[in-house]
């Protein structure tokens, strides 16, 4: 089985896919707009091949070159989870006829629009919504919709460049500052709690799920600096109040299309218990999601991604053993990490729950908070028992303080 993987490195967690992919018997072939000397060891070691094109984001010069370099190769799969590049995938495989999503379902797991649109044709509940290109058009459809509004790319993914405009003062101001899109997604602003909906699907059908929520909602940490952003990933995600979340998560997977591969989807359940469909991407999730379910379940889920594209079997079972929660820490200031405060104290009261503290060491320079999820820390934890994992999780956020200067 020989697949060409296309960003085998980025982002980050693609080098534990690629990883799996040889680890399941492939010949991994990756693509990429780097050096191949420049590739992490990681993933150096697990490939057969490299091809290094000039830009993944100039589409139709990629795919002239991956589809030379392929027919060539004689590759049987072209696999892809970096969201900017599914629709490349799917031209590549289209060109080649090879098995696999195709360009119009894979549109469909990008533009939101386009993408709202199938999903509300099934039936099902999404946000009023509207693609807009100019200043005059967002606050005609915001009028029309209703404040607050939520803007955001119509192809972008996680929170970047999303913003919510309360009236027309504030969406004036956030067009100003997301004009460098052609085209924008706005939509109606959903009150309630927000969660995912987490798949690993063989022609269509769930072979593996997963519910996580938020601690806040994504884009209330976005904003908020102050803010540790934290995530559970549930145990059992067939409990009852989480069962109409995936109902919703089925029906979106039939109305889009899906094909063999992971799939990555959000969801809001409203105060008086509607459950509204937000987006959902053809891939996997970030912000160590994977790393979480791996913990809830203890197998290998990179590794049984690679099987169901590669031989279409999903063969570890899940144990659902325990509730996962990770927390991002932001350091109080600016510049390097001079102190930390808190670690010791939690390790004793976690005990061998914590089971991965990755903070930067003194000295490190801050990360960009608003570029990365990561923070400047971050900690993973699980117990069997939901209060439990959830007050572990708040004792952490609350004792654990980073501080730069």
């Amino acid at each position: 089985m020989k697949v060409l993987f296309i960003s085998p490195h980025y982002p980050e967690e693609m080098q534990d896919f690629t990883r799996g992919l040889a680890e399941v018997g492939a010949q991994v072939y990756g693509v990429g707009d780097m050096p191949r000397g420049s590739l992490p060891a990681k993933v150096q070691r697990h490939l057969r091949d490299y091809l290094q094109v000039p830009g993944l984001f100039q589409e139709d010069d990629a795919l002239r070159r991956i589809v030379a370099a392929a027919r060539q190769l004689q590759v049987d799969r072209i696999e892809c989870l970096w969201e900017p590049c599914i629709v490349l995938a799917a031209r590549v495989r289209e060109a080649l006829g090879l098995p696999g999503m195709r360009p119009d379902v894979a549109i469909g797991f990008r533009d939101k629009p386009i993408m709202k649109e199938r999903v509300a044709a099934a039936g099902l509940r999404v946000p009023h919504y509207a693609r807009v290109s100019t200043a005059a058009e967002a606050l005609a459809a915001a009028e029309e919709i209703g404040y607050p509004v939520i803007v955001k790319p119509i192809a972008g993914a996680g929170t970047a460049d999303t913003y919510r405009a309360d009236d027309p003062a504030e969406l004036r101001g956030v067009l100003g500052a997301v004009g460098h899109h052609a085209e924008l997604n706005l939509e109606e602003f959903i009150e309630g709690e927000e969660f995912t909906y987490d798949t690993v699907c063989i022609d269509g059908t769930p072979v593996f799920e997963s519910v996580a929520q938020y601690h806040p909602k994504p884009l209330e940490g976005r904003n908020n600096e102050w803010i540790t952003p934290a995530q559970i990933v549930f145990r059992d995600p067939y409990q009852p109040a989480l069962r109409d979340g995936i109902e919703l998560g089925r029906g979106v997977l039939k109305a889009l299309g899906m094909d063999t591969g992971f799939t990555h989807m959000e969801w809001y359940r409203k105060p008086d218990g509607e459950v509204v469909f937000g987006e959902i991407g053809a891939r996997s999730p970030g912000g160590k999601l994977v790393d979480q379910m791996n913990f809830a379940n203890d197998f290998d889920l990179y590794r049984e991604w690679a099987r169901t594209v590669c031989w279409r079997s999903f063969d570890a079972r899940p144990h659902r053993r325990y509730h996962v929660a990770a927390l991002f820490k932001r350091a109080e200031g600016q510049g390097r990490i001079r102190r930390i405060e808190g670690l010791d104290e939690i390790r004793q009261r976690l005990g061998d729950s914590l089971v991965v503290s990755d903070i930067l060491p003194i000295g490190h320079a801050r990360r960009d908070w608003k570029q990365t999820l990561l923070s400047d820390g971050f900690m993973i934890l699980r117990h069997p028992e939901y209060r439990e994992c959830m007050a572990r999780m708040n004792f952490a956020i609350n004792h654990l303080r980073i501080w730069a200067g």
